[in-house]
Parts: C-alpha cells; sequence; structure tokens
C-alpha cells in the first residue's frame, strides 16, 4: 500500500504534471485547493505567492497549479493532506488519480535479460518490481502465458528447442498492471558454435528488427509503452525519436511515458545500432485522446476557441486626455488570459489603426469561438447607435470620424461565433454636433449577444484617479467577478449589482446590459479542439504574428563591454527596451548604455527614456518581479508601435571612463530588430471591404493570405509555434545569465499582477496612494466614502 505520509515531491515529475493540468481551470482549480489548505495555517499562501501563482499563467510553459504544488511540497505537505482537501474540493478526477498513483505505483527495478544457452542446459530470466503489497506476476512466452511462471523468477531447465523464442513478464496488482521489456532466449547447438556466424549469414545486415512498435490511441493520464526488439551481436542499443527528435530515455528497446499529456502525440521511431550496424524501425503515429473522465463531464457549452480585443484610447488631440484605459486594458488582458482567451491589447489608436484592428479582430472568429471585445475611451450614443472614438477625432467630430459600434457587432454576428461580448466603457451622452445617425441593418437572430454598457443611456462614465494609477469604476468592479465560473448574463448582473452598492456612483452610473444569450455560456468555458484544424491554424498565425518580440542579443564593443539587450511587451503596441552591462574589464571605471536614434514614426517621450526603472519610463510591469535589484539597468518604452513602417532602428551608445582618465568616451552600434508586436499587422494601412457572409463556405486560402500577413509568415507558419512566441503584456526575452541562452522562465514571462488582497479601494475619507507595481484592489468595495470631487468624467464628448 502507498504511503500517505510522504511529502507531495516524492510524487514523480509525471504525477505532478498530470495534477497541475487537472487543476489549472477556473472552475475547480488551484485557487480552490489554496483556499482549502488553509485549514492548516503553515499552508497558507501569502498575497505575494498567489500572485506569483498567477503570474505563470503567461508563460509557455508555466503552471500555476504546478507553483503552487512546489509551494505545498517545500512545507511538507503530505499526500494524505493533499488527498484530504482534492476531496473537500469534490475534484473526483483528481482525487480518481492521486489514488491510483500513490496506492497503486508500480515500478520494474530488475528487468530480463536476452540469454544464450546450449540445448539441456538451464536459462533464469528475473522480473523484480517495487510497489504496492501482494503484487502479482505471469510471466509469457509470445502471447501464451507459461504455466508455473507466476513469480519474479522463471526457470527454464532443461532447455529444449521449444524454449526459444520472445519472453515477457506482467507484474499487476488488482487491475492495475505493468509489462517488463523483452527477453530473447536462444538455443546454441554446441558451446563452441558462433551466434554471429550461424545467426546472421554474411550477406545479412548485423542487426535485424524482429518486432516493430505500432500506432497507439492512448488517454491522457495513461501509460504508453512502445517496443521495438531487434536481434543483433554485439548486442543492440536503441534511440528512441518523438517528431524525429531524439529522446533523453535509456537505450533500451521498449519506451515507457507513465503519464502522457498531449504534448506526448505525434511521430515516434526508434533507431536500432551497435559497433558495426544502423537500422531504423518503422514510424507510428500515436495520438492523446481525452480520459474517459472528461469525456463524461465534458461540458455541451465548450468553445472552439476564445479571441479578445482590447482597445483603450487615453491620449486624445483634441479633448481631453483620459488615464483609466491603461490600467482597465492592462488588467482585463491578465485575467481573460487565464481564461485562455488569445488576447491582442492595444493603446491609443486613431480611425484607421481602430478600423483596421477590428477588422484583424474579425479574422479570428469562426464557428464555435468566443469572441470579446472590449473598448475604454471616449463616446456618445445618438438614437440607439453607439460610436467610440478615436484620439484623432476633431473638436467636433461626428459618426464619420468615429467606429460605430452597431456596425462592429454585425460583422460580428456574421462569423456566427458561438458567443458574443461587446464590452463599452465610455460615455452615452448626445452629440449634439452629430446630424442623421447611420442605420443598421437587420441583426440576425442567433441568440449568441452579450452588451454590456459602463453607463446608462444619456449618462456619462466615470474614472477614479489615485496617485499614478486610475481605474474605471467599471472595470473597478468587473475584475472582481470576471472569474467566475457563471453565465456570462449572471456574472454581468453581479457586477451591476456591486456597483448599485457603491455610494459615489450611485444614481450617477450604472452598468446596463443587453442580452438575447439562450443557452449557458461562461468566458470560463473550456476550450475543445476544432473539428478544422485548418481553421485553428491559420487562427493562431493570424494572431500569433502580432506577439512576437525580438530575441535578447549581446553585443560587443571595441573596448571590451558586453551590453545585454532584452525586449519586453507591455500591450500588443507597446514594447520595452532593457539594456545592462554584462561584462565590464577591470580598466573601465564606469559605462552605461543608452539608446537613442529609433525609427521615425514612434510615440516616444524622449524624457523617459533610458530610466533605472519602469515606474520612471511609464510602464505598469512591476520591476521587482521582472528583474533582480542587483541586476541594474536602464528602460525604454516604445508606444505607438501600430504605426511603425519600416524596421525598428535605434543605436545603442556605450559611454565610459577609463580609470586613469577623466574624458568619457563613447562608441555606437546601430541595431536592427525588424517589425515587432503589432507592427507587422500594418495597421495603420487602409483595409479593403470584406465580405463575411455567413451562409458563405470559410476559404482559408483567402483567409491565409490577408493583407496583414508580413513576408515570411505564410500558412506554413506551424500553430505549434505560438505558444512559444511569447505574447503581448509577458514575454522578457533578455531573463538569462551571461552565456546562457535567454530561454523565459518563471515568472519571467509577466503582467501587471492579477490577484490583490490588499485593502478595500475607498477605506478612508482620504484617496490612498498606490504604486503602479501594484494592481488595484480586488476586494469588494462596499464602503465607499470618496467624494464626487475625486471622480472625473469618464470618456465623456
Amino acid at each position: 500500500m502507498g504511503d500517505w505520509n510522504l511529502s507531495i515531491g516524492t510524487l514523480s515529475e509525471g504525477a505532478q504534471s498530470r495534477l497541475a493540468d487537472m487543476l489549472d481551470n477556473a472552475k475547480c482549480g488551484w485557487r480552490q485547493l489554496a483556499n482549502v489548505v488553509t485549514e492548516e495555517p503553515r499552508f497558507r499562501c501569502s498575497e505575494n505567492e498567489m500572485t506569483s501563482c498567477s503570474l505563470q499563467v503567461l508563460s509557455p510553459t508555466g503552471s500555476p497549479s504546478r507553483y503552487l504544488l512546489e509551494k505545498l511540497s517545500e512545507r511538507s505537505c503530505t499526500l494524505g493532506f493533499l488527498l484530504h482537501c482534492l476531496k473537500k474540493m469534490e475534484h473526483h478526477e483528481a482525487v480518481q488519480y492521486l489514488t491510483a498513483n500513490v496506492m497503486e505505483r508500480f515500478q520494474i527495478t530488475v528487468q530480463p535479460q536476452a540469454q544464450h544457452a546450449t540445448e539441456g542446459g538451464r536459462v533464469v530470466l528475473v522480473c523484480k518490481a517495487i510497489g504496492p503489497a501482494a503484487m502479482g506476476y505471469q510471466w509469457f512466452k509470445g502471447k501464451e502465458e507459461v504455466l508455473g511462471g507466476s513469480g519474479p523468477e522463471l526457470v527454464l531447465c532443461p532447455l529444449t528447442p521449444t524454449h526459444q523464442g520472445h519472453y515477457i513478464c506482467r507484474v499487476n496488482h488488482g487491475e492495475n498492471f505493468v509489462f517488463s521489456q523483452w527477453a530473447h532466449v536462444r538455443i546454441v547447438r554446441s558451446a563452441g558454435s558462433s551466434v554471429s556466424s550461424s545467426f546472421f549469414p554474411p550477406s545479412v545486415s548485423g542487426v535485424r528488427i524482429v518486432r516493430q512498435p505500432r500506432p497507439q490511441v492512448v488517454a491522457e493520464g495513461d501509460s504508453l509503452c512502445l517496443d521495438c526488439f531487434a536481434e543483433a551481436n554485439p548486442p543492440p542499443q536503441y534511440q528512441w525519436y518523438h517528431n524525429k527528435q531524439p529522446m533523453p530515455t535509456d537505450k533500451i528497446s521498449t519506451l515507457r511515458i507513465l503519464c502522457v499529456t498531449t504534448a506526448d502525440r505525434g511521430m515516434y521511431s526508434c533507431r536500432v545500432f551497435n559497433l558495426y550496424h544502423e537500422v531504423w524501425s518503422d514510424q507510428v503515429h500515436v495520438k492523446i485522446g481525452e480520459s474517459e473522465y472528461a469525456m463524461s463531464e465534458k461540458n455541451i457549452n465548450d468553445s472552439t476557441d476564445k479571441v479578445a480585443l482590447l482597445m483603450g484610447n487615453m491620449n486624445y488631440l483634441h479633448h481631453r486626455p483620459l488615464r483609466a484605459p491603461m490600467a482597465d486594458v492592462h488588467e482585463m488582458t491578465n485575467l481573460l488570459r487565464q481564461l485562455d482567451f488569445k488576447v491582442v491589447s492595444l493603446l491609443d489608436l486613431n480611425w484607421q489603426e481602430m478600423h483596421s484592428a477590428v477588422t484583424e479582430f474579425l479574422l479570428l472568429l469562426d464557428r464555435g469561438v468566443y469572441g470579446l471585445l472590449y473598448f475604454a475611451g471616449h463616446g456618445y450614443e445618438n438614437y440607439g447607435n453607439s460610436f467610440m472614438v478615436p484620439i484623432d477625432a476633431p473638436a467636433s467630430y461626428t459618426s464619420e470620424n468615429c467606429l460605430w459600434v452597431q456596425d462592429v457587432l454585425q460583422r460580428m454576428q456574421e462569423r456566427e461565433t458561438s458567443l458574443n461580448v461587446f464590452l463599452l466603457d465610455m460615455c452615452r451622452k448626445r452629440n449634439l454636433n452629430d446630424g442623421v445617425p447611420p442605420q443598421p441593418g437587420q441583426l440576425k437572430v442567433t441568440a449568441n449577444i452579450v452588451f454590456g454598457y459602463a453607463t446608462c443611456v444619456d449618462a456619462e462614465a466615470f474614472e477614479v484617479n489615485k496617485d499614478d494609477l486610475s481605474n474605471g469604476i467599471f472595470i473597478n468592479f468587473l475584475k472582481q467577478r470576471v472569474m467566475e465560473d457563471e453565465k456570462v448574463t449572471v456574472m454581468l448582473d453581479r457586477v451591476a449589482e456591486d456597483m448599485g452598492r457603491c455610494e459615489i456612483t450611485r444614481g450617477r452610473q450604472a452598468l446596463e446590459l443587453r442580452s438575447n444569450l439562450s443557452e449557458r455560456r461562461a468566458l470560463t468555458d473550456r476550450i475543445q479542439s476544432s473539428g478544422c484544424p485548418e481553421t485553428t491554424s491559420a487562427r493562431n498565425l493570424q494572431w500569433a504574428i502580432a506577439h512576437v518580440l525580438p530575441k535578447s542579443r549581446n553585443l560587443q564593443f571595441d573596448c571590451g563591454v558586453t551590453v545585454q539587450l532584452g525586449f519586453a511587451a507591455e500591450f500588443s503596441n507597446i514594447m520595452i527596451i532593457y539594456t545592462r552591462i554584462l561584462e565590464n574589464p577591470k580598466e573601465i571605471a564606469s559605462c552605461s548604455a543608452h539608446l537613442t536614434d529609433f525609427t521615425e514614426g514612434l510615440d516616444m517621450d524622449l524624457k523617459m527614456s533610458n530610466q533605472e526603472n519602469l515606474l520612471d519610463a511609464g510602464s505598469l510591469l512591476p520591476m521587482e518581479i521582472l528583474l533582480p535589484a542587483e541586476l541594474p539597468g536602464l528602460y525604454t518604452r516604445l508606444k505607438g508601435l501600430q504605426r511603425l513602417k519600416k524596421e525598428l532602428t535605434f543605436t545603442v551608445c556605450l559611454q565610459y571612463k577609463y580609470t586613469n582618465l577623466d574624458e568619457e568616451v563613447h562608441e555606437r552600434q546601430t541595431v536592427t530588430v525588424g517589425k515587432p508586436l503589432v507592427s507587422k499587422l500594418n495597421l495603420h494601412e487602409p483595409r479593403l471591404p470584406r465580405s463575411y457572409s455567413a451562409s458563405s463556405s470559410f476559404d482559408l486560402h483567402s483567409f491565409s493570405h490577408s493583407s496583414s500577413f508580413p513576408e515570411g509568415f505564410g500558412p506554413s507558419f506551424p500553430a505549434s509555434e505560438t505558444s512559444s512566441i511569447g505574447s503581448a503584456s509577458t514575454t522578457w526575452s533578455y531573463y538569462s545569465q551571461p552565456g546562457v541562452s535567454a530561454t523565459p522562465s518563471s515568472p519571467g514571462k509577466l503582467n501587471l499582477p492579477v490577484e490583490d488582497d490588499s485593502p478595500e479601494l475607498f477605506d478612508s475619507d482620504t484617496p490612498q496612494p498606490l504604486t503602479t507595481s501594484k494592481s488595484l484592489p480586488h476586494g469588494q468595495v462596499e464602503d465607499l466614502t470618496y467624494r464626487f470631487s475625486n471622480m472625473h468624467n469618464f470618456h465623456s464628448c
């Protein structure tokens, strides 16, 4: 029987990864586990630890649940207590898996070996295993059971020609079992005969595969076993390959993966070799499906994909600037990514850029997809028609200068998505400059639309400014509810009720909802594989090309100084460049690397360039998490990447002084990094009118060759590579030690912290100071004593 008093850390890597996969969800996952384990105070996670858990989702290989399990293991949490907590959460799949893994764990420690013996001699095959008590053994010769072969040792004596063949041992406990590797017993006619000369004629290769691996379909969490047995002299060795890449396994004939995941799917083959010869096995396909429990529990409302476009306009050319959209878009990006949304987040767009961004967003939509569009900025509403105001709108703008919400909604609906969520965080006051508004076409009855207005008709929306950080009233309440596993309309109703209890907005701003959603669709619904992988790959490509960051690089200067360049994405159109000194010769007393001479067209404030911390550079990213304090450097924040018409080029200016000289010396190097992030989509270019007829079939060829695709990104771009590209608001590609490749490590890819259990937003008569390294609190806002004078008209005309 398994020892439940052992630490969680005694579980195998595969078992911990499988448990983490089961807990990486919003319905019954790591957050619920973190709450349950607080029964034991020593297992309570701090606010910073919960934030670190949240940030793991922003790494391609990160897992919040795995991070939490590691923390519990460090505090000596036992397997028994973990099982108790999983039962209390009613996570039946995890309970079943942990029980089976602990109680019925097998491991064969001694494998049977191939043997040669003369007729009339004696052979002993040995198979020993560790695991639960009362394990059973059964030996097989080929497919036939060996009579009397029910122990760890199989004795064949006296040997006869009928004993020659392949043997295998099955170790079992109850219904669970595992097989040993095959062992070949060969009868040699005489003690002096040569095996190589009698078995392998001179004309035959010295390695012969006698059993090929076979294709398999395996459920997630089950074990995978592939066999490739060969006869050779000298004895053969085996090298297994997965998708043509060598696997770090023992050079034995059997490949075993105890707990498979979707990452294990693909093509497998085996190279068999000895000192003189080499042959390859057949290449076989292994498919990984869902477990029977997962299939039985599958939600009928699972989506085929989730995509979101978040736009926030702040710095208007002819109107009062806003402050809240930056923090609002940033926090919504974090939350939606934890719900598996592909998110494009953009700040400060003009009319053409907004129009192009929406057009590209529509390309991501298809049948079964959940689409979410959020806008924060100035806006207005005339006669039931709503309009989003771009930053370049003239002082007396009309509908021709804005984006028409109803038209965007109709275009979304024509894509036949399973869920359309449109959240407008803007004013809905009349625009007296606008004449007769356009008339929308007839919307189809599709029962999939959810409209969320931050305020009512002919009313204003507000933002609360607190020092250097602001939140809109709507997002301040929405972020507390958006992770709830509830129907979208139910979740938004609760947001409306929360806002109704807010003293400073009561009678001034109230959430208004419009919906024809007839099914229970939630933002937390899982993503299931699409029936059309080509469209999924094209959608992944369209999203991925907007989130490619330049690779970290080291620059060598003539004086011997090495400067490292790193790149991070705060939004899809805002990138931060980091410089630091890696190597500094002893004869140089001081040096620093500044960036200058950037490509024209970028929105840059030179006064905020080359700053010693992210706050001074105007960024929301928490510096103390991104980079250790003992590694000083300089930060430069590049805005408006969507306006970049050429490759991004800049100059690295190294300034240094020698120990025996007072004069400062300069060296310069020009760096070109291509078109990063959203600049590849060329949003500054007009889009041709496109028809999105719901009755027309999906044209993958025209989709993949959209005008937005840059040169070099064709449909051959592997969809599987998108996970390694990184995403806006995440990747720090420089995060590595000198001489080590710049592979992001947790929490190397991150954004503004998502969870924050700090005091309430309004807990005194005077506004509390906030730093940009923390998000606004997620606590319930109840006792609100803010004065109305602290509120500002948000997005008014």
